[in-house]
């Protein structure tokens, strides 16, 4: 079974561009997590949140990353820090062209 980990934050800084540039060695210290498959980044300029889905091949990495990754945030100063771990419905999500179970 696969996990997906939603995580997002108020987020009163940059955006587009500049985050890009600005978070691309955080960006690849967490492609070297164990069990991470892919993260997707993800970002609000209107609404001022940050944050990413995530898809780990196990529970267990899911829930020790999150642990890690909520650390990491606060010790970046942000706050109200929301998190869900998810199973995949794998049968579900294949026939909605979720690609990454082909």
């Amino acid at each position: 079974m696969i996990y997906i980990l939603q995580v997002d934050f108020p987020h009163d800084g940059i955006f587009g561009e500049e985050f890009s540039k600005a978070f691309v060695d955080l960006a690849n210290d967490i492609a070297c997590e164990d069990g991470l498959l892919w993260k997707i980044w993800t970002e609000n300029k209107e609404t001022k949140e940050a944050g990413g889905i995530y898809l780990f091949s196990n529970e267990f990495d899911a829930k020790r990353y999150l642990e890690k990754h909520t650390k990491r945030l606060e010790s970046f100063g942000y706050k109200n820090i929301r998190a869900k771990i998810f199973s995949v419905n794998e049968p579900l999500s294949k026939i909605t062209k979720a690609s990454f179970l082909n």
